[in-house]
């Protein structure tokens, strides 16, 4: 196959990781191979969003692995697996020795690819940040164009948050990433806000390359109250539902504290499903607050998923008031296709904020505000805002479908003529 379509991703998570970067990589190579593309993935075992190797992979991480997967439509990626080091206690300071080490595996391999075919493309999808600095060498070694995706823009959101105090470290880093983006060919990120954010401190022309959702997949159902019954609640319940990765960035606690609020309506349920560094310690304080209108369940499986979105009469998407422009909540996608109601916390500067009120498609408050957050619970949970539900679908529809999302990437990414 000519090298310019060949690409090698380098990506810190990948399959079979269910939810985040790991999936929307897995999703979006698939679609490459299908399309005419050969793709080459080096990566990591699959750890998130537990932080713990999963199985089948949990007893022979310690050394490299070379695997083929297949795409639906019977097609092969070739996958590289390289052990690093997965912290146990997640602090800033474990989770850069994590990247550490991930660049350190990935050096080897790299190097050995040195010596073989040449890929047309080297993309690198961050988080993490450091093994950009392994694509630009790749680039400049085999004259490869570089394709830079941001998921995340981590080191900003390291600051907002307070997870590294130290301004030279940041400092250091935020320079890193300057560096890295200059020497990208194409540079992408997935909203709006972000893409200003990245062209105010580079000065470089981004493109924007947003999360998508399979709208085949994900779609609205009937009958809500049988779908209740299937996981345990009263068919007259409202279920307020948080289904995601459960970190720190998401300011969960304060959901807690909106529980207590409710206590006295014994039909409200709220519910945190799935799984993250940061689940012990809350269900830990849902157990000291003695809070019985909250649940916690696991991680949903993938084939269930369109029908447990579908249970809930509202959705909760919390994220800290700092960090609203520096990502964007992934999980958003798929609740838009099922036509659910979802109550987003987002600055009202935010592309987030901007997006949701200029297509009718949720409801929004401010972030951490107990009180806005309360009344628009109750304003969400005593209205039916079927032109919401709708409009989500419709946005869905029209906006996030993978193939037409990545069919325009693909054609502005990894088009030699158009560098």
């Amino acid at each position: 196959m000519h090298s310019e379509k060949n690409i090698l991703l380098i990506a810190g998570n990948y399959y079979p990781e269910p939810t985040g970067i790991g999936r929307y990589n897995k999703e979006m190579t698939d679609w490459l191979v299908d399309n005419g593309y050969n793709c080459t993935v080096i990566t990591t075992y699959p750890y998130y969003p537990h932080w713990k190797i999963q199985p089948p992979y949990s007893k022979k991480n310690w050394w490299y692995q070379k695997e083929t997967i297949q795409t639906k439509n019977g097609n092969a990626i070739t996958v590289y697996r390289c052990p690093h080091f997965i912290p146990k206690n997640i602090t800033a300071k474990t989770r850069i020795i994590s990247d550490i080490s991930f660049v350190i595996s990935l050096s080897f391999i790299l190097l050995l690819f040195l010596f073989k075919k040449k890929f047309g493309y080297i993309m690198n999808v961050t988080p993490p940040l450091a093994p950009g600095i392994l694509a630009v060498l790749y680039k400049r070694l085999k004259k490869a164009k570089f394709v830079y995706h941001i998921q995340d823009l981590q080191a900003d959101a390291a600051r907002e948050l307070h997870l590294i105090r130290s301004k030279r470290l940041l400092g250091y880093i935020l320079k890193l990433e300057n560096r890295i983006i200059w020497q990208a060919d194409v540079v992408s990120t997935i909203s709006q806000g972000m893409a200003d954010k990245l062209q105010e401190k580079t000065k470089r022309q981004v493109i924007i390359f947003p999360n998508w959702t399979d709208t085949r997949s994900f779609y609205p159902m009937n009958a809500k109250n049988i779908l209740k019954e299937l996981y345990g609640f009263k068919a007259t319940d409202k279920v307020i539902l948080y289904s995601g990765a459960i970190g720190e960035k998401q300011g969960l606690e304060l959901m807690l504290q909106i529980a207590r609020h409710f206590e006295g309506m014994q039909n409200y349920k709220f519910v945190i499903a799935g799984t993250g560094p940061y689940k012990e310690k809350l269900e830990e304080t849902a157990n000291a607050l003695h809070l019985k209108n909250i649940c916690f369940l696991p991680l949903q499986p993938e084939e269930n998923l369109n029908q447990f979105l579908n249970m809930a009469d509202l959705h909760l998407i919390m994220q800290k008031a700092g960090i609203t422009d520096l990502m964007m909540p992934s999980k958003l996608t798929n609740i838009l296709a099922v036509g659910g109601l979802a109550l987003v916390t987002a600055n009202g500067t935010s592309s987030l904020y901007n997006m949701v009120k200029n297509h009718g498609i949720a409801l929004s408050a401010k972030p951490e505000n107990e009180q806005n957050i309360l009344d628009k619970i109750e304003a969400g949970l005593n209205t039916s805002h079927e032109n919401i539900r709708k409009n989500a679908r419709s946005f869905a529809e029209q906006n996030l479908s993978a193939d037409m999302i990545l069919s325009e990437y693909a054609k502005l990414a990894f088009n030699s003529e158009n560098h």
